[in-house]
């Protein structure tokens, strides 16, 4: 069997000031941290007390914070791979949402999808975006450990859930997977057949009262 645990960071500072995510490196709020205490807390009755247990994340701060929460109550380091990171969206970055809306060109509804970077000079495409969270999962997978978390964004979720179902990467035109911030996303691998299941998607029960 091998278990996935697939941790969306919580609040952070971009979330509430109204600037563009991506690669800028905003911090967890207050409420944010508590929060991952929360998913900590969570995933530490989940898992078994005697499993071997890794953890990789993203290296943005949000994200790094929200795995040494995690990893703290798990007793190991948190491994940091740039690949898990959001999408980047160039000049964009840091700049009020605002500024985004108005500058966004989306994608059109047939022909390259993958291509597309929204109008916004620096902005990766869709597929080098997915090309390189598709890289970290093979990277991830190789591993022998029965009990992963991977802590990453709300939209590179999506890669992280395709890549495990195997969806062949000139599908992920349309692809979308929906997680809230602070959400906890399982996947599971059978040890007889060997099927990839989604167990539960964007769960944020955890957060209540939280």
């Amino acid at each position: 069997m091998r278990s996935i645990h697939v941790v969306t960071h919580p609040e952070a500072s971009h979330h509430v000031e109204g600037l563009v995510g991506g690669w800028h490196d905003s911090r967890l709020t207050p409420v944010g941290l508590r929060q991952a205490a929360a998913i900590a807390r969570a995933l530490r009755a989940e898992i078994p007390e005697e499993a071997g247990v890794e953890v990789v994340s993203s290296d943005l701060l949000r994200t790094r914070r929200t795995a040494e929460e995690v990893a703290g109550l798990f007793g190991v380091e948190p491994v940091l791979d740039p690949r898990l990171r959001e999408k980047s969206y160039g000049e964009a970055e840091g700049r009020p949402q605002g500024w985004l809306d108005e500058r966004f060109v989306p994608p059109p509804g047939a022909g390259d999808r993958m291509g597309h970077d929204e109008g916004v000079p620096g902005a990766e495409t869709r597929a080098a975006f997915a090309r390189r969270v598709y890289a970290a999962m093979d990277d991830i997978l190789q591993g022998p450990c029965e009990h992963r978390i991977i802590v990453t964004h709300g939209f590179a979720l999506t890669f992280v859930v395709a890549s495990w179902i195997r969806m062949p990467f000139e599908s992920l035109g349309h692809v979308a997977f929906r997680a809230p911030s602070g959400s906890i996303t399982h996947l599971l691998e059978d040890d007889f057949f060997r099927n990839r299941a989604v167990m539960r998607l964007g769960d944020t029960r955890h957060l209540d009262g939280g």
